[in-house]
């Protein structure tokens, strides 16, 4: 068996990807403002061509442990959607998807090479490979990948490769824009030539979407924020609160410190729950773990997710008392942190004295904290208040150290050298 063959009616599509479903371009790019449909719409599009046969998708995001709630998650969603689930296997542990045809979804994390290398369907060979968050990766990263898709696949008929990329924009100085976007209009929504295709859409694209959705988006007040993910173009970021920090490997120390610091800010529909696991040497503080940044999970679920790592050490978290009633029921030493006006600004100008270093594995820290910003008044003026976007990371990491930001405890100095990391 080669194919499947199924009638999908094109009425659940949001029309203006209507045209892609079978656009068949060496690289395409899918941009855009948030709830624009983007990712719905290639997970549907990765399932409908799975089940025609003659493809295989490897589905990649930087590091390996943002697939599982996100885009795996929304493949398994697109095959319920299109109601084929009895013709698809999951494999969740191995994040395997097998249609009945032989040809299968996988998913890999740029941040496992050996597991990336050994990457090969059961069938036939990759024809397609999907960068979801695609802003998240390095331009050596994106021509490796390009590299495996060298050459055509089949017989008589040949079937061509591609390679998709899907994000929301962040800055005009991100290698994407260079690299894809010299040819491009503003004001424009699509451009094509032989080898590229790119869509821009935002959420007036997005018939699904209720009312509010709408408003929500068309509400935003910073700048930066509506001109990225309420109007879907690239941005010019200005007033960042932290420049002090970098990106490493810190695999071989991290079960080195005496002290580890937990924080946990509560979120639950529309704000992550994000807690995290830091130390501090010296003038180094050391960002270790993303313990959890998710959607709706209640507490229940937090405390199972937090054991396993932190075990009897402490937690500081968001003052919510009911919350942290409950985690303490459920085995966690939480605590509450200590909150009031100019607490935050506080807690800022005390983690700006050192160096902030980020294990390449915690993608959700790096994406915040590279659009931590101060806010704008109604002329332009930089004042001294964090925009309440995308900052949950951010704010655990002031939970977590509540105790040395209030008390201001020294330690001995260590140096980043000396811990093999640089």
């Amino acid at each position: 068996m080669s194919d499947v063959s199924i009638h999908i009616s094109k009425k659940i599509f949001n029309p203006v990807y209507v045209p892609y479903l079978d656009c068949m371009i060496r690289t395409q790019i899918f941009f855009g403002g948030s709830s624009a449909g983007k990712t719905i719409f290639v997970a549907d599009r990765c399932v409908i061509d799975i089940l025609g046969g003659n493809r295989n998708y490897l589905i990649i995001r930087n590091t390996a442990k943002t697939i599982r709630s996100s885009v795996f998650n929304e493949i398994k969603k697109a095959i319920t959607k299109l109601k084929v689930e009895s013709l698809f296997k999951i494999n969740k542990t191995e994040m395997t998807i097998t249609c009945v045809n032989g040809y299968q979804i996988l998913f890999s994390g740029l941040d496992d090479a050996e597991k990336l290398k050994g990457v090969t369907p059961e069938k036939g060979v990759i024809t397609d490979i999907w960068v979801e968050e695609s802003t998240e990766i390095k331009r050596d990263d994106y021509k490796k990948l390009n590299k495996r898709l060298r050459g055509l696949v089949g017989g008589k008929d040949q079937v061509a490769k591609r390679i998709t990329l899907s994000f929301n924009p962040i800055m005009r100085s991100h290698w994407i824009f260079k690299e894809f976007f010299t040819n491009w209009v503003e004001g424009e929504t699509e451009y094509h030539d032989d080898s590229i295709s790119i869509l821009k859409t935002t959420h007036k694209d997005n018939r699904f979407l209720s009312q509010a959705d709408h408003d929500e988006l068309e509400n935003e007040k910073d700048k930066y924020y509506h001109e990225v993910y309420t109007l879907g173009n690239w941005g010019v970021l200005g007033g960042l609160i932290y420049t002090n920090w970098k990106i490493a490997d810190l695999s071989k120390i991290k079960n080195t410190f005496g002290t580890y610091y937990n924080g946990l800010d509560f979120g639950y529909s529309n704000d992550q729950t994000a807690a995290g696991r830091q130390a501090i040497k010296g003038k180094n503080l050391y960002i270790l773990d993303e313990m959890i940044y998710e959607l709706g999970l209640m507490n229940n679920l937090i405390a199972a997710k937090l054991l396993p790592a932190i075990h009897k050490e402490y937690i500081r978290c968001d003052n919510e008392p009911k919350s942290i009633a409950e985690l303490r029921g459920y085995g966690i030493n939480a605590l509450a942190a200590k909150k009031g006006p100019g607490s935050v600004n506080f807690g800022i100008q005390y983690l700006k004295q050192f160096n902030i270093i980020i294990d390449k594995s915690c993608q959700n820290a790096i994406n915040e904290i590279q659009q931590y910003q101060w806010k704008k008044n109604k002329d332009g003026e930089t004042i001294n208040e964090p925009v309440k976007k995308n900052d949950h990371f951010m704010d655990q990491i002031r939970y977590a150290l509540n105790d040395r930001i209030f008390e201001k405890k020294e330690e001995e100095v260590y140096t980043a050298s000396g811990l093999g990391i640089f």
